[in-house]
């Protein structure tokens, strides 16, 4: 008898645990604009009603600094998800440190926790 052995869908492949989004900036009224919150478009949401789902998710800019920290070069800025911004599927995400305005067009990472399931 010969046994059959089932590969996994993604062998080989390290799994994704974070949505992508990128950041497209702060919020803004006529003539302030708001550091303290930010505009992320997450990849795959286009309506109000798909944003509920990542309602009080964790966010993280991760970027790469010059000096060396705790043996890596990496850092990160975490957030969380406060509210929707539009119909199109854009959220506000509020941040323990404001974000850099280097960060505008850049990568960021939605966290699939807390969750609400």
């Amino acid at each position: 008898m010969v046994a059959v052995v089932k590969k996994s869908r993604s062998a080989g492949k390290p799994n994704r645990l974070y949505a992508k989004a990128v950041v497209t900036g702060f919020t803004k009224g006529k003539s302030n604009q708001k550091p303290n919150h930010s505009i992320l478009k997450i990849e795959g949401v286009n309506t109000k009603e798909d944003t509920q789902f990542y309602m009080g998710k964790r966010v993280a800019y991760v970027y790469r600094a010059k000096t060396v920290k705790d043996d890596s070069k990496l850092r990160a800025i975490w957030g969380k998800v406060t509210r929707h911004h539009g119909n199109s599927g854009a959220v506000q995400a509020k941040f323990a440190r404001n974000l850099p305005a280097k960060s505008f067009g850049s990568p960021i990472r939605v966290m699939l926790y807390p969750s609400k399931i």
